[in-house]
């Protein structure tokens, strides 16, 4: 038991199962990734070196490789062969410009347009989908019903060539895992965060309830495509697959509409990881409450992001009391309130709270969601961070 790896640990913490300690997994570490220049190998290692339970993410493509999904990991995506893609700047006098993008489809013409600001990170690009994009958005790229079946040629399942990668990227992490022991996991899955950075928040917030019937034909293509991809994905052996979910807590739609139409589809992409005999993990960090209860239905192993502080809804004494043995939990400390800003007492205070509240099974602590500020007082931060973890573990 003394001698357990990261991903005998983890996998343990998952499974309800005894372990020698309570195990310490970022969920996402940017500062000390960006220092190793997007090596993730090299992040498993320093993670390892630092004492923590280390995971390789499969497919992994730094985000500059990937300028039309910077914040979807993953597999590429590829558009079908007769789209046609066109992209413009409009200047703007007095005032910040704008860009233009449509995409030409054997189904029709789809069209977007963003106002730039001072912070704009893209250059004269607009994503396919991203973050960042969205509250610049003047025109979101998926408006109505007759939008939809455009869509599906840019909602293509993985090819030939990215199968040939994939392969490549799967062989390789299966040999770093083996040596080092890390947690080997596959994603991202997707679905309502997909909806959202092609319609807007805002927009589909409204749409799923007053024009449910479209959103529900919307989510339909982004599930059957995301099956396709997760199938590629999990057929390399991963140990856990995570799918983001952002976006699907109480913040973004109401019970019944989870209920209704997303729920019925994260089962079926939970049984499929089940069928691939790997772990399925949800990343939702708020909003929670309300959705427990359909969270233990869908028969996800494990819980990603729980954050005392930034997550609305989230009680971790009821997580726990409400999960216990069935679901796991991943996350326990805001990272970028606690540790990236809070004192010494303040973190080694979160650290014990998290451990108290969560248990010595079915827990694995984090920074949720991400260390990102590469500052001398984060690092300082993520020592005490640690330190306070293996003293309680």
């Amino acid at each position: 038991m003394n001698n357990l790896t990261s991903r005998e640990r983890i996998l343990r913490a998952i499974n309800y199962e005894e372990a020698d300690h309570i195990p310490c997994s970022f969920m996402s570490f940017s500062a000390l990734r960006n220092r190793l220049d997007d090596d993730i190998y090299q992040l498993s290692k320093a993670e390892l070196e630092m004492g923590l339970d280390s995971m390789l993410f499969v497919p992994y493509l730094p985000r500059r490789a990937r300028p039309d999904h910077p914040d979807l990991r993953g597999l590429p995506i590829e558009f079908h062969k007769d789209v046609e893609i066109r992209e413009w700047r409009e200047e703007v006098s007095g005032g910040y410009d704008i860009l233009h993008k449509e995409y030409s489809t054997p189904a029709g013409i789809l069209k977007t347009k963003i106002r730039i600001s001072a912070d704009w990170m893209h250059g004269d690009h607009i994503p396919f989908i991203d973050d960042y994009q969205v509250p610049r958005q003047l025109e979101p790229l998926i408006k109505v019903s007759e939008d939809l079946d455009a869509l599906q040629f840019l909602l293509q399942p993985p090819a030939d060539q990215i199968k040939d990668y994939y392969d490549r990227e799967i062989s390789k992490a299966k040999a770093f895992v083996d040596e080092f022991g890390a947690l080997l996991v596959g994603g991202w899955g997707v679905g309502m965060d997909m909806a959202n950075w092609l319609c807007g928040m805002e927009n589909l917030m409204v749409a799923s309830m007053t024009e449910t019937e479209f959103v529900e034909d919307l989510l339909e293509i982004i599930h059957r495509w995301n099956l396709a991809r997760m199938k590629m994905v999990l057929s390399g052996g991963v140990d856990l697959f995570i799918k983001r979910a952002w976006y699907e807590g109480s913040d973004f739609i109401v019970p019944k509409f989870y209920k209704d139409i997303i729920l019925p589809r994260l089962k079926e992409e939970v049984d499929l990881a089940h069928e691939f005999g790997a772990c399925f993990g949800y990343i939702c960090s708020s909003g929670l409450k309300p959705m427990l209860s359909f969270f233990e239905e869908s028969g996800m192993d494990v819980l990603i992001g729980v954050d005392p502080v930034q997550g609305t809804q989230t009680d971790l004494p009821k997580l726990k009391k409400t999960f216990d043995g069935k679901i796991a939990l991943w996350g326990g400390v805001s990272g970028a309130v606690t540790v990236e800003m809070g004192s010494e007492q303040e973190i080694r205070s979160a650290v014990r709270d998290a451990i108290d509240d969560l248990g010595s099974k079915g827990f694995i602590l984090s920074p949720v969601d991400n260390i990102t500020v590469d500052e001398p007082q984060t690092w300082k931060n993520v020592d005490v961070f640690i330190n306070e973890w293996m003293k309680r573990r």
